[in-house]
């Protein structure tokens, strides 16, 4: 068993309804214990057996099975997402305004050459490593940039979640 985080996209926005309680079921169906959720939003964090990938990808297709409807799971170490809040490159003038997307995977530098051509106004964005680090001048819900935009030219989907969430999450890992 490992410690995760794991983030489930886009769930509790339109149709893709997933109740925490449901996660939390599903993630101990598939083997995990010590299960929490936080908040409505696809935060779970729990011990999950054998390799996260292969954990990650079967709760994919449960939620799938279960719902009719997929959605990425994204998971991390708690390490990993302690560095990725250490490596945020923007001033945090408000938390709620301040994210970490967290990628599938690395992109190339093809394609962060590509997103950077998208303007961004005040908001502020960079890739570091498997992570984006978001900065909303305004806020996520007055953004002057299109971060969907950015995320699809980068070619790696991703899961944002604000640096509130982002360090609760760590704190309920221990």
């Amino acid at each position: 068993m490992n410690r995760r985080i794991v983030l489930v996209r886009a769930v509790n926005v339109g149709p893709a309804q997933l109740p925490m309680a449901d996660l939390r079921s599903l993630a101990t169906e598939l083997g995990a214990t010590d299960v929490a959720t936080y908040i409505a939003s696809g935060n779970l964090v729990a011990d999950v057996p054998g390799r996260a990938a292969d954990f990650d990808r079967a709760l994919e297709r449960a939620i799938e099975a279960r719902f009719g409807w997929f959605r990425e799971v994204t998971s991390r170490t708690p390490a990993e997402v302690r560095a990725a809040l250490d490596a945020h490159p923007f001033e945090v003038v408000e938390p709620k305004y301040s994210y970490v997307s967290f990628l599938a995977g690395e992109p190339s530098p093809e394609a962060i050459a590509e997103a950077e051509g998208y303007e961004t106004g005040d908001d502020r964005w960079a890739v570091i490593g498997t992570e984006m680090h978001i900065r909303y001048a305004n806020g996520a819900g007055r953004p002057t940039m299109k971060s969907d935009s950015i995320v699809r030219a980068l070619k790696v989907p991703g899961t944002a979640r604000n640096l509130r969430t982002v360090a609760k999450l760590l704190e309920m890992a221990g």
